[in-house]
């Protein structure tokens, strides 16, 4: 704007051109200061009119200067030369008279520079945000320089700044300022001498709309002069005038506030465009976790870690703890922007810790850290079906005989707008346990919060109902435990509207935000309203509700409150910039204490496995996994004639003494072919339809575990690791128990074993002589087995009593006796039947009673069947070695007393049942009940896969839990340093 020699303003476009030294600039009229405008237009109105070269306009220019224009150099020669001299003289004395003036354009520059200035850092410090509520970081001594203002000079300033005021129209309400500079200056021209406190009180009615609450005019104590003082405010009217400024301040403070506030919302639909186009990918880059997700991961991880190596978890979070009752879950609803949480009217909701993750993002959302569903927090449907689930997570986490969990709970919410930061609720403290509630309940409250609170690093949200009488308040007492210097912890009274009404002295609620009626210190205090008691009322309703009480109310309006202290969101502005305040100061010093933890581990593990892979739990079970299935396979490896073998000689130990008690001997003692073979057909055909297929099946099943617990077994041998055992029994185990042979299998088989029951045709002299050995295993068997019976009865012989010094005691005495009074009758009549008459039974007792043994008819009946059992079985393999050479006969049908042989052809038939029940059982376990077991056994390890706790039970020892350590430790650290390095990133 300024040039030596020549300045021109062009009307048409406004802008003032200037030439100085070579350079050029310009500058919108508009822009300068009122009186550069003056200054401007009243030296344009008495220049000559010209018009610039530069403009297009039809408007002519005028010059600055009331001087000519450098005339052009006369031509040499004639009178010319003395008029140009002359000319020349003048030329310099109309540039001094420039310079002269030149003053007036460098004090309209001056001016309107300053004002330009200063208009531009008001715009810069509207854009900052509002750090009133951190005042009392600032020292003392700063605000004691109001202490030092010039009244006289402000005096004189004033008519200055009402023009500057009223010239700027753009601007809103200034002519109410205008008229308020006009009283102030009235009151500042009577003589009015301000002290410090009135210097104090004057900064607040000066401070700019949006920072620290204005403190009404009446309040500030005026000290005026003796002359001047009592006639100034005993004027009603000039205190009607200070009402009427205080008003129109708070009006104008407001008036901001919603401009802010609008300004936010639509910088809250700015950045969730933005972060909607990342994640949609429209800048093709990868998304990174946000720095509070990878932060709430770190307190996942530690929340799941139990150290023995007294590395505690001194991370920092935000612990909101208050009574039962008293609006915690509500103040973390509107930190959260959202009723995420159970309700009910004066009964225990939260059971258990919430950890609740705060972070911004495009969508209202809301998601369980075990979990891939979101809740749309927009939809009531989504929201009542979050607070459902919580419900239940609470329910389930508390124990039988419980009231309260301390497993916690981990929920993340996102959304536009939401301040980052990581709070848990925790379960209202309780003063008196209640019917319903366990006996220990209202210690395992205390339990959990001092667990959290005795965190170092952990801010304290400590939540005040101020609806109540503050004796009755247990958890000030608590917190002042826990933190007594309150460098941690942050007050907040909650339902100020419902003690506003009910209190008599307002005053009390100033005294508890001011920290002078409760025990307790505290960072900050704050005073929030969260609705109406109405459990329908929605967030934005709540705000509005919130935000009118205030607004209408004289605790604000009466300096009892300051509006830095009231409203939910400048506490959650507070407390998110506390915590990540502790955060920063406390993280490095976390990382540094696991890479400890980590050293100490791997020491001890290089000392005591060096030859070892770090495997942990989970590692361990896929290993052993494996080596479950492999052996599982190997059953399929089995050859058809092992397992043919197996089942054929099981199954015979498992039905031979139903086929020799209660079919065979019963035929036999009938001493009839046709009577035996009936007998035989009608036994086999109960026995098939009943028992049979039943215990055929049981014997599959049975040798398909001990085969498997065999491969286990062989497999353990090879060098393997005994660590595995009890998961491997305990697989084995379920899988058994979970199969279920095939039922139609057993219709089949039955069918089977019938039909070859059934066939009495013996084809060839090997299978005849196959049938007769069969025989003969079983009876020598049968016979050994009643030759050791009747030992057991009768005591030891003659030669054991002699070699062995052994005694007969008086019941084997007896029953001596009784063998060999029945031996006697069975040598007079070796045909003789099964069952002893009555008769024979009295001659046995008396020729015994004779001898002076006295015996009971019952000794004597059980005795004679163990001897007649064996008679019959030596008969049987007399006539077993008889048959040997009665093929032909049989072939030939031709009928010998001597050799008929139908016990052979039983045998036989028993044999050739138990060949083709083996055969097909064979056939279903290789087809189909191997792969079924190796099914049950997949599904056994992938329920134990999924069951922490039992993986726990079954994989233990110091080496699972030091590499179970190692690897928390090592995930740990890594995600700190990770966090660490994004943190200093976004400084």
């Amino acid at each position: 704007m300024l040039r030596v020699g020549r300045a021109v303003a062009c009307v048409a476009c406004k802008n003032l051109v200037s030439k100085n030294m070579g350079v050029r600039f310009r500058m919108p009229l508009q822009k300068l200061h009122p009186l550069s405008r003056a200054i401007h237009h009243r030296y344009n109105a008495s220049a000559n009119a010209q018009r610039p070269p530069h403009c297009s306009a039809a408007r002519h220019f005028t010059s600055m200067s009331r001087l000519p224009m450098r005339p052009p150099k006369p031509p040499p020669g004639g009178h010319g030369g003395w008029r140009y001299q002359q000319h020349r003289n003048f030329w310099m004395l109309r540039l001094a008279s420039r310079l002269l003036k030149l003053r007036y354009i460098v004090l309209g520059s001056a001016v309107g520079g300053g004002y330009t200035a200063k208009k531009t850092y008001e715009e810069w410090k509207d854009m900052l945000p509002d750090m009133s509520a951190y005042s009392w970081v600032i020292p003392d001594f700063v605000w004691e320089l109001s202490d030092q203002i010039d009244l006289d000079k402000l005096t004189k300033i004033l008519p200055e700044l009402e023009e500057i005021a009223k010239l700027l129209p753009e601007l809103p309400d200034f002519d109410k300022i205008g008229e308020n500079f006009t009283f102030l200056k009235s009151i500042l021209s009577t003589g009015v001498s301000v002290g410090s406190e009135g210097a104090s009180g004057l900064r607040l009615l000066l401070e700019a709309p949006g920072d620290t609450p204005v403190k009404a005019a009446t309040e500030v104590p005026v000290t005026a002069t003796p002359e001047a003082s009592d006639k100034q405010f005993k004027k009603s009217s000039d205190k009607e005038k200070v009402d009427q400024l205080q008003e129109e301040l708070l009006r104008t403070q407001m008036k901001y506030q919603r401009m802010l506030e609008r300004l936010e919302k639509e910088n809250k639909d700015l950045r969730k465009v933005v972060l909607q186009k990342d994640e949609k990918g429209i800048h093709q880059r990868k998304i990174k976790k946000s720095l509070i997700d990878m932060y709430s991961e770190v307190l996942d991880i530690l929340s799941d870690f139990d150290s023995n190596y007294n590395t505690q978890d001194h991370l920092p979070r935000v612990v909101v703890v208050g009574d039962q009752s008293a609006g915690k879950t509500s103040v973390l609803e509107m930190i959260a922007q959202a009723r995420i949480f159970p309700r009910g009217s004066g009964e225990m909701m939260t059971r258990s810790p919430v950890k609740v993750t705060l972070s911004e993002g495009p969508h209202h959302v809301a998601m369980f850290k075990d979990s891939s569903r979101e809740f749309d927090l927009g939809k009531e449907e989504d929201l009542a079906a979050l607070r459902h689930e919580i419900e239940l997570r609470m329910r389930k986490s508390v124990k039988e005989g419980q009231t309260v969990s301390p497993e916690t709970i981990s929920l993340s919410v996102k959304g536009p707008g939401i301040q980052r930061m990581v709070l848990v609720d925790l379960p209202g403290v309780i003063s008196t346990v209640t019917a319903g509630m366990a006996a220990d309940t209202k210690e395992t409250i205390f339990s959990i919060s001092k667990n959290y609170m005795q965190n170092p690093n952990a801010i304290i949200l400590c939540i005040q109902d101020g609806s109540v009488d503050a004796e009755r308040s247990i958890v000030t007492d608590l917190v002042s435990q826990m933190d007594p210097q309150g460098k941690r912890t942050i007050f907040v009274l909650t339902k100020v509207d419902l003690a506003e009404k009910n209190l008599a002295s307002p005053n009390r609620i100033q005294q508890i935000v001011e920290g002078k009626l409760f025990p307790m210190k505290a960072l900050g205090y704050f005073a929030v309203v969260t609705g109406k008691g109405s459990a329908g009322e929605s967030i934005d309703s709540i705000k509005d509700y919130e935000e009118d009480f205030f607004q209408n109310s004289r605790l604000l309006r009466d300096g009892m409150l300051k509006a830095h202290q009231v409203t939910t969101k400048n506490l959650s502005l507070a407390v998110s910039d506390c915590f990540w305040k502790m955060v920063r100061e406390s993280v490095e010093q976390q990382a540094d204490a696991f890479k400890a933890s980590r050293f100490n581990l791997e020491t001890e593990w290089k000392n005591n496995y060096p030859r070892l892979r770090e495997l942990d739990r989970n590692e361990l079970f896929e290993k052993a996994k494996n080596e479950i299935l492999d052996e599982v396979i190997s059953l399929s490896q089995v050859t058809p004639k092992h397992w043919e073998a197996i089942l054929q000689k099981k199954l015979w130990e498992r039905v031979s003494t139903h086929v020799i008690e209660n079919i065979y001997l019963p035929a036999a003692q009938t001493m009839n072919s046709g009577t035996f073979n009936t007998t035989v057909d009608i036994k086999l055909k109960q026995w098939t339809d009943k028992q049979l297929p039943h215990k055929a099946l049981e014997v599959a099943w049975e040798t398909l575990q001990e085969e498997f617990a065999r491969f286990m077994a062989e497999y353990k041998g090879k060098d393997q690791d005994d660590i595995f055992d009890k998961l491997k029994e305990a697989v084995k185990d379920e899988s058994i128990k979970r199969h279920k042979w095939n039922e139609r299998a057993m219709d089949s088989l039955r069918v089977i074993q019938h039909n070859a029951l059934e066939d009495r045709s013996i084809t060839d002299k090997p299978q005849w002589d196959a049938a007769i050995q069969f025989m003969e295993e079983t009876l020598q068997a049968r016979l050994k087995d009643t030759d050791s019976v009747i030992n057991d009865m009768v005591g030891p012989d003659w030669k054991q009593r002699w070699m062995s010094w052994k005694n007969r005691s008086p019941e084997q005495h007896t029953r001596n006796e009784t063998r060999n009074e029945l031996e006697r009758l069975l040598k007079l009549h070796e045909d003789h039947t099964a069952y002893l008459a009555n008769d024979e039974v009295t001659t046995v007792r008396k020729n015994l009673e004779g001898r002076g043994v006295e015996v009971d008819p019952a000794l004597i009946k059980d005795t004679w069947h163990q001897l007649y059992r064996r008679h019959f079985l030596q008969k049987a393999l007399q006539h077993c070695n008889l048959c040997r050479r009665g093929f032909y006969y049989y072939q030939r049908h031709f009928v010998d007393s001597e050799l008929e042989c139908n016990d052979v052809v039983l045998f036989w038939r028993i044999q050739r049942m138990l060949l083709i029940t083996a055969n097909t059982l064979r056939q279903q376990l290789t087809n189909t009940e191997v792969r079924r077991l190796e099914k049950n056994v997949k599904e056994v390890l992938e329920d134990f896969g999924e069951d922490n706790e039992r993986k726990v039970h079954l994989i233990t020892g110091r080496r699972v839990q030091l590499a179970e350590d190692l690897k928390k430790v090592r995930e740990i650290q890594e995600k700190l340093e990770a966090f660490i390095e994004a943190l200093h990133k976004e400084k």
